[in-house]
């Protein structure tokens, strides 16, 4: 019996021994690989096909160096882990380029010539803590360099850790083809900033507005030129034109894009039937506004064949925001339901912010073929633009589904046929003179068709503001931009379709990986689907009491104002009660929808948190059986 029990236990032994060393010789096997598994669902750790397909393209070695403080006390915990993710995707990048990519690392410490080096490539040390020597200095950095030509990261910023893949790509990108492209930007709104005003400076107020972040954002890329909403020609160097919010534009600027459209031109325009930041100021009451005129290029849609109405914005349930005085349907959160999957622009966009936009219509004519980037789900209807910005809860109470998806951002490829077949149009100035130019002639020197050419249409411009696309932070002394959403990354894809880098479109849209809880959506929709016809009823219910109480008050004589029989006196006393009961009655509604949607978030939070600990239990559970029965059965 004794010999039994030895030779068992010299057995687990040999064993639990075999297993060891088989787990380290692994692990140092598998180690010198760096081999990784990517178990996520939109695979954020694994190089994308954009990325794969710029480095295919290198015919050239590019170098990356890559500054990181590697001391124990200097480098806070998150910017020592951030680094070693950092480091692990540039080994990804070395390996898929098959040796086109070489990886430098460098520790730039205090006076050494890695620091020399750092600041010569434009990667400059973060003070994190002031000290008697100035300040302890963390680097943490890259450039990128191919020949003569370099592009430096200066910081690498966990905050931009989404947008990681991109940056780098971007810069390998940029290395290897120099030459930008130019890109013309036409807009109604101050998108490129406004000067200080030195009387504002004299009086000690700070003046002046920065430039959008899509506009330096793109210039990060291409070289961007503004041009004036009244042009009346486009520059033959800008291959893609960006239309932002051209409120009031004259037929002569419209035509100069229907030429430059004409020409082989790529155009992407951003309507907006209600420009929130646009709106005009009550001089009177500064707190009153009303939205201003929409914005739209009506001779160029109507010789597409598409309508775009400028007087109505779109609202959708599914897709309704919460905002601070409850939902409001008419600011679009939208996520993969309302995306195109199949276009190279939104593959991958998970969400987007449009506040109050309009939807198109119509059908393209004869040679044109439209396609569908951005739409609502069929729970939408369109919205009177005065009613959108001030009664979210009322449009959701009085909602009516269409029953019909709306395209909110479209696409149109083929042969663009000219809006102005007789030439260019007279300009407001050119009517004053006695001069009149030869029709003939003009209509001759124009352009009539383009050959295949494709064109951007978006419902709304706000989405490129500042206030709804991303969230600007201080960090460390620099100007840290972080996505909210995907609308910076929606007009940065489309820009580089439609005249950069394709591949890097594909890089871009992993950018933000927001995992909107689209289920807790639909749920919310149905509840509040479930109640808003019990708070309509209420709400009617209320309003005829209210009338009827009116209309006994106002039935007496003005010497009777005070004095009521006694019959009056309950009618009224009755009124009153039913009038207080309703209102108790809909403030419990409103309370039960509100706790209904918060029991539904917090109950796909807590079984999200303890199924995978359940299931990993129930495993154990089961082997243990299985295992007890073997025993047994031996």
């Amino acid at each position: 019996m004794k010999t039994k029990q030895l030779e068992a236990t010299l057995y687990s032994a040999g064993g639990v021994l075999a297993v060891f060393v088989l787990l380290v010789v692994g692990n140092f096997i598998l180690g010198k690989f760096k081999q990784r598994f990517d178990m996520t669902e939109e695979k954020a750790f694994t190089l994308s096909k954009g990325t794969k397909a710029i480095l295919a393209r290198l015919d050239t070695p590019v170098k990356i160096r890559f500054y990181s403080t590697q001391g124990e006390n200097e480098v806070p915990l998150v910017l020592k882990d951030y680094a070693k993710r950092v480091d692990d995707l540039l080994s990804e990048y070395r390996q898929a380029s098959k040796g086109r990519i070489e990886v430098e690392k460098f520790d730039p410490k205090p006076d050494s010539d890695a620091e020399d080096s750092a600041r010569l490539d434009g990667v400059e040390g973060q003070i994190l803590r002031m000290g008697s020597a100035g300040g302890d200095k963390v680097y943490l950095g890259l450039v990128v360099t191919l020949l003569d030509e370099k592009v430096s990261i200066p910081f690498l910023s966990p905050e931009r850790e989404k947008l990681l893949e991109y940056d780098i790509s971007r810069a390998i990108s940029r290395v290897a083809n120099p030459d930008k492209v130019v890109v013309g930007v036409m807009s109604g709104y101050p998108v490129f900033g406004m000067p200080m005003n030195p009387m504002m400076m004299r009086m000690g107020q700070q003046g002046g507005q920065e430039p959008w972040v899509f506009i330096s954002e793109l210039k990060r890329d291409f070289t961007v030129k503004q041009v004036e909403l009244n042009s009346e020609k486009i520059d033959d160097d800008i291959k893609v034109l960006l239309v932002v919010h051209p409120k009031e534009i004259s037929e002569t600027a419209q035509f100069a894009i229907d030429q430059f459209v004409m020409r082989g031109g790529k155009l992407i325009a951003f309507l907006d039937a209600s420009p929130f930041f646009d709106a005009p100021k009550n001089q009177m009451n500064p707190m009153m506004q009303g939205p201003a005129a929409g914005s739209t290029l009506d001779k160029l849609l109507k010789a597409w064949g598409i309508e775009y109405d400028t007087a109505k914005v779109v609202g959708d349930l599914t897709f309704s925001t919460r905002m601070q005085n409850g939902a409001n349907p008419t600011v679009l959160s939208i996520n993969a339901q309302g995306i195109n999957k199949d276009d190279i622009i939104t593959a991958q966009v998970d969400s987007l912010l449009i506040p109050f936009a309009g939807t198109f219509s119509g059908t393209p004519v004869n040679g044109l073929k439209q396609s569908t980037l951005l739409k609502t789900t069929d729970k939408s209807q369109m919205v009177d633009r005065f009613m959108a910005q001030m009664a979210g809860e009322q449009i959701v109470n009085e909602f009516k589904s269409s029953g019909k998806e709306m395209p909110l951002a479209i696409r149109l490829t083929g042969k663009f046929k000219t809006a102005f077949p007789d030439g260019k149009p007279k300009a407001a100035s050119d009517s004053k003179t006695d001069e009149k130019p030869d029709a003939a002639k003009t209509a001759e020197s124009s352009l009539k068709e383009s050959g295949e050419n494709s064109v951007i249409l978006v419902g709304d411009a706000d989405m490129l503001n500042d206030r709804v696309s991303v969230q600007i932070q201080e960090i460390f002394g620099q100007r840290i931009v972080i996505p909210q959403n995907g609308n910076l990354n929606f007009v940065q894809s489309s820009v580089e379709q439609m005249g950069g880098d394709e591949n890097l479109i594909a890089v871009r849209s992993r950018a933000t990986m927001l995992r909107p809880f689209t289920v807790v959506k639909q749920m919310e929709t149905k509840a509040e689907e479930s109640f808003r016809s019990q708070i309509k009823s209420m709400e009617e219910s209320l309003a005829e009491t209210q009338r009827r109480l009116n209309e006994l008050q106002s039935s007496k004589d003005k010497g009777q104002r005070f004095i009521l029989s006694p019959e009056q006196q309950k009618e009224v006393e009755n009124f009153r009660k039913k009038q207080a009961d309703t209102n108790k009655k809909l403030k419990e509604l409103r309370k039960n929808l509100n706790q209904e949607i918060d029991s539904l978030k917090n109950r796909l939070k807590w079984r999200n948190i303890l199924v995978v600990p359940f299931l990993v239990a129930l495993s154990g559970v089961v082997l243990a059986v299985v295992k007890r029965k073997r025993t047994s059965a031996k």
